[in-house]
Order: structure tokens, then sequence, then C-alpha cells
């Protein structure tokens, strides 16, 4: 009869940033402007890919792709955080918070994949740039894609069920804004053991592969460009690369403040401030990135506005 009392939840807590009731209409505010600009931004570049021929190449499918991801991944947390804040509460269902676990595994291991696959695509571009078209077919693209939601969803799948399997008791306070897997494991009263091993095995695989993908991609691309003999090709394919760049360091910069954050801090407030930085400022400024530092993209904006 204990375990059954324990395992029967009904909904989770979520502490949020702030619980001072003054702040509750600035962040409200605040982050309805920031969900608005991430959504707009995203799908200005989806439409202005889909709408310019110019654009429908590799890097620009991989692109649009992108944006997809992080309007989904944005929408999968900042909705239910500011209906929380209009309601000033704190509730998030059982069921709610499992399928929100699961979603931004699965948006955040698509944006881990795409990144590699960009990556990959400007190695293709600048290392073998008389074969580029002969690799870089549209079939061997939607593999990509194919492939990497695949695995996104079978990581996600795996993580939601083992989490399904967990015992919960009295104290369902969530010390964040949104169900992030490992602060509702660590809430949980049963045995976190296989879930935890869990973690760090898919981490290092599926976050250490495109990861070292990335690395080794920009490492070839590196030693070509520093053997081409003129400085203006050198500055041309250094430019290709700077948004991808950009977005990398951004993406897995603010990932790995995150884990150090919750590494050396024990204030949850600090923590959920420092997960801000990956599940809401990339999805944000990846449009003002590739629209800004991008010519071909600006003419296929003008020409949408």
């Amino acid at each position: 009869m204990e375990l059954e009392n324990q395992t029967r939840v009904i909904e989770f807590f979520l502490l949020g940033l702030s619980e001072d009731p003054e702040l509750q209409p600035i962040l409200f505010g605040l982050f309805l402007l920031m969900y608005l600009v991430t959504v707009s931004g995203n799908l200005l570049i989806i439409l202005a890919i889909v709408s310019d021929s110019h654009l429908h190449t590799p890097m620009y499918f991989f692109l649009s792709n992108l944006s997809f991801t992080d309007i989904c991944f944005s929408t999968t947390t900042v909705p239910k955080m500011l209906i929380n804040l209009q309601k000033q509460s704190k509730s998030i269902s059982y069921t709610g918070c499992i399928s929100q676990l699961s979603f931004v595994l699965l948006f955040a291991g698509m944006e881990n994949f795409l990144l590699a696959a960009m990556a990959y695509d400007r190695y293709v571009a600048i290392c073998n740039p008389l074969r580029y078209t002969d690799i870089m077919k549209l079939h061997l693209c939607f593999v990509m894609i194919f492939l990497s939601l695949y695995i996104s969803i079978v990581d996600a799948l795996l993580h939601g069920l083992m989490t399904l399997r967990l015992s919960f008791c009295t104290f369902l306070e969530i010390p964040h804004f949104f169900c992030e897997l490992y602060q509702v494991i660590k809430i949980a009263c049963s045995d976190t053991l296989i879930n935890n091993i869990l973690i760090y095995v898919m981490s290092s695989a599926l976050g250490g592969t495109p990861l070292v993908g990335i690395i080794f991609s920009y490492y070839k691309i590196i030693s070509s460009i520093l053997k081409m003999p003129s400085p203006g090709s050198r500055h041309k394919a250094f430019s290709t690369c700077g948004s991808h760049l950009s977005v990398v360091y951004l993406f897995y910069g603010t990932a790995f403040g995150v884990y150090i954050s919750s590494a050396f801090t024990e204030s949850y407030r600090k923590t959920s401030v420092a997960s801000l930085m990956y599940t809401v400022f990339p999805p944000m400024l990846n449009p003002f990135i590739y629209s800004l530092r991008n010519k071909n993209m600006k003419k296929a904006l003008r020409k949408i506005v």
C-alpha cells in the first residue's frame, strides 16, 4: 500500500525563477517577448529558404530544419512557463511533466545532430568543393535528417519510459522552470542508479559523438583554409563557416555552462537561470546570427519583407 501511495502522483510543482509576486508580470512580459521573437525569427528563416530558389542547397536545407527544431524546442518549455506565471501557479501534471522532459530531450538531440550535419556540409564544401554536388545529394540530406530524428526519438522514449518506472513520495517540487530530466530523477524516492547510468551513457554517446564530429570537421576545414594561396579565398572560406561556428559556440557553450553551474552551486535559482541560456537564448539568437552574417539570407528576407 505504501508503494502504491508513492507512485500515484497527480502533479509536480515547478519552482520557477522567482517567487516574488511583483516580478511575475515582468517575467511574463519578458519571456512572452522572447518567445514571439524566437517563433517569428525562425519562421522568417524558413519562409525565406522555401521561397528563394537560390537557397535550395544542403546548407540551407539543414538551416531550415534547425529553425523548425528551435521553434519546437522553445515551444516545449516557454508556453507552460508563461501560463504558470500568468496564473501564478506552479503545477504541472505528471503526464505533462514526463511528456515535457521527453520532448526537451528530443529537440535538444535534434539540434545536436543538425549542428554536426551542418559541420559536415561545410567540410565537404571547403575540403572537396569539386565533389560537393556529388556527395551532398538530396537523398543523403534526407537520410541524415531521418537518422537524427530516429536516434533522438529513441533517446527521448528511453529516458521517458525509464522515468515512468520511478516512485515519487510527498516531495514533488522541481527546482526548475521546466521538467528537466536530471531534476525529476533527483526528487524520486526509489532507486535511480539505472537512470543516472543511462543519462551519463547516452549523454556521452549522443552528445559527444556529434561534438567530436564537429571538431574533426573544423580541424580539416582550418587545415584546408590555411593551405589556400590568396588571403581573399581564405577570408571567403572562413566567412561561410562564421555563422555556424557562432551557433555551435552558443549551443555547446551554454550547455557546458549549465553543467558547470549545476555541479558547483547548490542554488536552484542560479541553475534555473543558467538553464535559460541553452533553452531560450540559442533558439532566439540563431535567426539573427544567420541573417546578419549571410548576404544570401539578407536578400531573401528583404524579398519577404
